[in-house]
């Protein structure tokens, strides 16, 4: 499975970070303040965007490989996204966090660091005047304890959590976690399908006051609104953003501008 090969090649990464880096032990509390990344998905009546940054996926191949990060995110921020989701891994997906740094410097936007975090030290990596104002953390690939123990220390340090679950399990998980944020990703991890219904199907076991995010499968407006009915507060598009033409006219017709 694709996320078993991710998985072991970023414990190897993280190895590797701890061994060169400077994160083998926590840096000094506290540090800057970060960007409301839970604030920003929250709207009474319309479903918020997470415009992504990504080159490409395992899955699909090529995106956008000349993506400017910058400039996208410029374009994101034009367009009306709330927030930005910034792939962070390079051997999969294209990425790095210095694409992150990139676009967060040139919008007010929080910027959610899309990775495959495993360990306290890419917390710890995460944490600058220019770092993430929120991570990703997928169930799927987090024992209970490690989900927990990641949740507490990224809060530490004012990072926000965006907890991915696939399953009904999973999301029960994420819950008994504490997480605030959920992410309800409609794609299956075995079999890549991509199913809307996967979101209708696990929100109903989400109680009201957390942030249910829809992510992959939402292409046209009429995706947007069966998601606005059923009480999503925001979604995560990359590809029907980035495959476009003319990516602001695509966020337009998301948003319903």
């Amino acid at each position: 499975m694709i996320l078993d090969d991710i998985l072991a090649y970023k414990k190897l990464e993280i190895e590797e970070l701890k061994r060169n880096g400077n994160f083998a032990a926590p840096p000094p509390l506290p540090m800057a303040k970060r960007r409301d990344f839970a604030a920003a998905l929250r709207s009474p009546s319309e479903v918020r965007l997470i415009a992504e940054i990504k080159r490409r996926s395992p899955s699909r191949g090529d995106i956008r490989a000349d993506l400017d990060a910058a400039q996208m995110a410029l374009t994101y921020q034009r367009g009306g996204a709330a927030a930005l989701s910034v792939l962070a891994d390079e051997k999969f997906f294209g990425g790095s966090l210095t694409d992150l740094f990139k676009a967060r410097e040139v919008v007010a936007l929080p910027a959610l660091r899309k990775d495959f975090v495993l360990d306290k030290a890419q917390i710890w990596q995460s944490v600058s005047e220019d770092g993430p104002d929120a991570i990703l953390l997928i169930v799927a690939a987090l024992s209970e304890d490690l989900l927990k123990e990641l949740l507490q220390e990224a809060a530490r340090y004012g990072l926000a959590c965006l907890v991915e679950a696939h399953t009904e399990e999973e999301v029960d998980i994420a819950l008994q976690a504490g997480a605030e944020i959920i992410g309800i990703n409609n794609r299956d991890l075995k079999t890549f399908v991509v199913d809307l219904k996967t979101t209708e199907r696990l929100r109903k076991r989400i109680p009201e006051g957390k942030i249910i995010v829809s992510e992959s499968g939402i292409h046209s407006r009429q995706d947007v609104l069966r998601l606005r009915d059923i009480g999503v507060n925001a979604m995560l598009v990359g590809e029907a953003i980035l495959q476009s033409p003319n990516p602001a006219a695509k966020i337009a017709e998301l948003l319903g501008h």
